[in-house]
């Protein structure tokens, strides 16, 4: 692979001009694609295998046109102190709210009045509007959420406290200002690590060329294979993360030949094929870790996985092909004044840099950095344990959003059930409906239940039951098994509450066949580049740690409230749901990453005959820097997203800095050259007969020092030439 690798960048080095023709015009191309491909909504949500999404698929065929999976929203008033909903000013202002949402948009199912609907709590403070809608709250139109937003407004001002609450006020958040912070962090970190404008732009104008030829292709695609508007932000997210990476790493080892001796264009064949290796098998990790999303079997997850993993192919092309080009472009400006002057590596000048230092002190004392990162990493992962799945709702958000202040009043008013009420659909007649509802009175939880209301046949009927506690609660998910339990098969439970546990459910099923599935499959890939079964074993167990000890300060911030406030956490609840899985395919791919660059130098310089801990030594001096800087990069990117109200979006950025934070700092950079300090030449032990029958990739190097015992270079040779 070295071999054709090398050939590829200098190919593109010599071809510059038709490289970066071909790039602009696929960027180009999938640009005016976007443009003309008619606007994307949203693919539509569902679960398939579990009794909520049943329930929904029989709401769908014998209530016909009832919105039964729907948006729904809230209007909430409060009358003043001393004053009652029921009183005649308050009740003209909430009739004249009840028109204007039914006038307002065409997307209404039904609007229920307060007064005929008994939505007015028993000291008459309090009352709301129900409003359903046909399709789920992604799918409103803008004309639709600002109707409904009018009528609340109108309601304000006369006198009454008015809030509103309910899902159809959701829409994706805004993530431009988290990904400009990561942008401008990214650049600041590269020209420290590059010591050059140009050298500290090629990551960054590459990362933006891919994303947008993956992006733009993903919404020209959306209406033809149902990606939907949600599609691309995973795409966006994790494309910008390795386009910097592969990058970053290329243009490094590309400096790194430079200052060998070699020429430009020998020097950028020899950086796509070594370090361009590394890419390749970097990036296949990350696209097992996002297609491997499908054995969660939920399809929106499964086609942003897809996304996601295509925009990563498209990040690798781009570091293998246009980063080459582009260094023929830039001429000498790629390189720094310091190199420029020969000053630049510190241990030519006779002083060991950082990473050097770093790694001996750890060869020193391997023990001690094991033992001292393993039990840091295991105290941070005990809250972990105390993990409480779920999706968070309207009362972990900031008590400065309105549906945050509609959920407080509507608990304040009714009881905390009324904010996820469950629906109970009975595929019976009656008489059967009425037996459930005297089944579900006798159980415990229960705040109210209403009478069964059936279809025109006669053989469904819906039945909405109100649980004491809070959506999110436990003592609410309980309930929800206890219906499912002491009813019979013809009786499912759903609504949004029943949904979001089911959700969670499936999500917590598929965490070990996902794990399974994406280390079993990295761990073969990785034995096949480092010719090693410990280090690769040692890579998963490693990342399994790190991501552990994430889940564990995710916890304590977000469920506990520890530091909360720090992070502008204003109320605990339950760990979002897709979190584990999310921060599993996310995670495991940046930190294969960090593993192979970091590691494969130590395996080019061992192979060429150091010793174990000169090997690591080496891998450190021209990789720590390189790895550090990709990774505060990372930290960058997903921290922006720390500081958005959005409580999902919030957990998701923290969730995902921590844990590379702790696998790049604490499990690369420490636990991983003591494993390999204590194992010495034990690291890259390998049975003979699986040696013979593993395909040799070559990612050390072997064909290109042959190329050199052939005289095809234009450069210097220098005997340790590849062990660089």
């Amino acid at each position: 692979m070295a071999t054709f690798l090398y050939k590829l960048g200098r190919t593109a080095f010599r071809r510059r001009r038709l490289v970066a023709l071909l790039w602009v015009a696929l960027l180009a191309l999938a640009g005016v694609g976007a443009a003309t491909a008619p606007a994307a909504t949203s693919s539509s949500f569902s679960i398939p295998g579990t009794e909520a999404q049943r329930a929904f698929d029989l709401l769908e065929e014998r209530f016909p046109g009832a919105g039964a999976d729907g948006a729904t929203a809230r209007i909430v008033f409060k009358a003043p102190d001393g004053g009652k909903m029921t009183d005649a000013a308050p009740k003209a202002v909430v009739e004249e709210t009840v028109a204007a949402l039914k006038s307002g948009s065409d997307q209404i199912v039904s609007v229920a009045d307060p007064y005929a609907a008994q939505a007015v709590s028993r000291d008459g403070s309090t009352a709301y509007v129900s409003v359903a809608y046909e399709v789920n709250a992604m799918e409103l139109t803008d004309e639709t959420r600002e109707a409904l937003k009018q009528a609340g407004h109108a309601a304000q001002g006369k006198g009454l406290t008015v809030e509103l609450g309910g899902d159809a006020l959701q829409t994706m958040p805004e993530t431009g200002a988290g990904e400009i912070v990561g942008v401008v962090v990214a650049g600041i970190v590269l020209v420290l690590t590059f010591g050059s404008l140009v050298a500290a732009g090629l990551p960054l104008l590459t990362a933006i060329i891919g994303v947008g030829i993956g992006v733009s292709t993903i919404t020209a695609l959306a209406n033809v294979l149902d990606l939907g508007s949600t599609t691309s932000t995973l795409a966006m997210m994790i494309g910008l993360a390795v386009g910097i990476d592969y990058a970053l790493f290329i243009v490094s080892r590309y400096r790194s030949e430079l200052a060998d001796g070699r020429g430009k264009e020998e020097a950028a064949g020899r950086a796509a094929g070594t370090a361009g290796s590394a890419v390749v098998f970097a990036g296949l990790t990350v696209v097992i870790a996002l297609v491997g999303l499908a054995v969660v079997n939920i399809p929106m997850l499964t086609k942003m996985g897809f996304a996601a993993a295509g925009t990563v192919v498209i990040a690798v092309l781009i570091a293998l092909t246009l980063i080459p080009a582009l260094l023929g472009f830039a001429g000498d400006k790629v390189v720094g004044r310091k190199q420029r002057k020969g000053t630049e590596d510190p241990e030519k000048a006779g002083k060991p840099n950082a990473g050097t230092r770093w790694a001996r002190f750890v060869i020193r004392r391997p023990l001690f950095v094991l033992l001292a990162g393993v039990i840091g990493l295991g105290a941070i992962a005990i809250p972990a344990a105390s993990l409480e799945m779920g999706l968070p709702d309207d009362g972990v958000k900031p008590v400065s959003a309105t549906e945050r202040r509609a959920y407080d009043l509507l608990s304040d008013g009714f009881g905390p059930g009324f904010n996820g009420p469950l629906l109970v659909v009975v595929d019976g007649d009656r008489a059967t409906a009425d037996r459930t509802v005297a089944t579900i009175k006798g159980l415990d939880g229960i705040a109210a239940v209403t009478p069964a209301t059936p279809n025109k046949a006669g053989d469904t009927a819906m039945i909405t039951v109100i649980p004491k506690d809070r959506p999110s609660s436990g003592a609410t998910e309980t309930l929800v098994h206890d219906i499912r339990d002491a009813t019979g098969d013809e009786v499912l439970v759903t609504g949004a509450t029943a949904m979001n546990i089911d959700f969670s459910q499936k999500m917590n099923d598929a965490l070990v066949p996902y794990l399974a599935l994406v280390v079993g499959l990295a761990f073969v890939l990785l034995t096949v580049v480092f010719r090693s079964i410990l280090v690769p074993l040692k890579a998963a167990l490693g990342f399994l740690l790190s991501v552990v000890a994430a889940l564990g300060a995710v916890v304590a911030v977000f469920q506990w409230g520890w530091l909360g406030s720090l992070f502008g956490v204003e109320q605990t609840g339950p760990i979002m749901s897709m979190m584990p899985i999310f921060m599993v395919g996310v995670v495991f791919g940046l930190a294969m990453d960090y593993e192979v660059f970091l590691v494969t130098r130590m395996r080019e310089a061992y192979v060429h005959g150091e010793r174990p801990g000169e090997a690591i030594v080496t891998g450190f001096r021209h990789s720590a820097r390189v790895v550090t800087a990709a990774a505060v990069i990372m930290i960058a990117v997903f921290s922006g997203f720390i500081g958005m109200t959005d409580q999902m979006i919030k957990m998701i950025g923290f969730g995902l800095a921590v844990a590379v934070l702790f696998d790049a700092f604490v499990v690369r950079m420490a636990i991983v050259p003591a494993v390999l300090a204590l194992l010495g030449h034990k690291a890259w032990w390998l049975p003979k007969w699986l040696d013979r029958a593993l395909p040799n990739v070559d990612v050390e190097g072997e064909g290109l020092a042959a190329h050199d015992a052939d005289g095809g270079t234009d450069g210097p040779r220098k005997p340790d030439l590849v062990k660089a």
